[in-house]
């Protein structure tokens, strides 16, 4: 078995907090703006950087890492947050990350950021249907939920795009 680098531990715990981080803000906040007047659940900011700590994860630590870290963020947010939100999140990170696989692995050889950029634009579509209709039972918060993750997984992108030294030690 392989030993888990202290990088991949690093982005496996980043992004294993921002689940229940996600869901606490939902449970705390409620819907919070997110730009041109729409509104979404608080943890739309988290779940946008989560997308892009759960790529740096696999690449640091594998599929089957990531896999187990949505296992332990579900948990911690069913003890830590509303129930039903971490039933409505773990059901879109699992089908979320299923696609998000289809489209990453066979997009990875062209890059990092491509296959970050094509496969949270998946993502993000995925967890967002999936969460808002077991969450609160309809789509009424999609704009703001696909605008708020948007916003937060390019900020994140910009910000591994311009570390260089960062991004090739992510595969350390």
């Amino acid at each position: 078995m392989n030993r888990l680098s202290r990088s991949g531990a690093a982005w496996l715990a980043a992004y294993i907090a921002t689940i229940p981080a996600a869901n606490l803000a939902v449970t705390h906040f409620g819907a919070v703006p997110v730009g041109f007047g729409y509104v979404a659940p608080a943890g739309v900011y988290v779940v946008g950087v989560a997308l892009v700590l759960r790529d740096l994860a696999r690449e640091a630590a594998g599929r089957g890492a990531v896999v187990a870290a949505i296992v332990v963020g579900t948990v911690l947010s069913w003890w830590l947050a509303d129930p039903a939100l971490a039933v409505a999140s773990a059901a879109a990170f699992a089908v979320a990350e299923s696609m998000d696989f289809a489209v990453y692995e066979p997009l990875r050889g062209r890059g990092l950021l491509v296959a970050m950029l094509a496969s949270n634009a998946v993502g993000i579509f995925a967890d967002s249907l999936i969460f808002l209709k077991i969450g609160f039972g309809g789509f009424e918060f999609l704009p703001g939920q696909l605008l708020g993750k948007a916003w937060m997984t390019l900020a994140a992108v910009a910000v591994i795009a311009v570390m260089p030294r960062r991004r090739k030690a992510v595969a350390a």
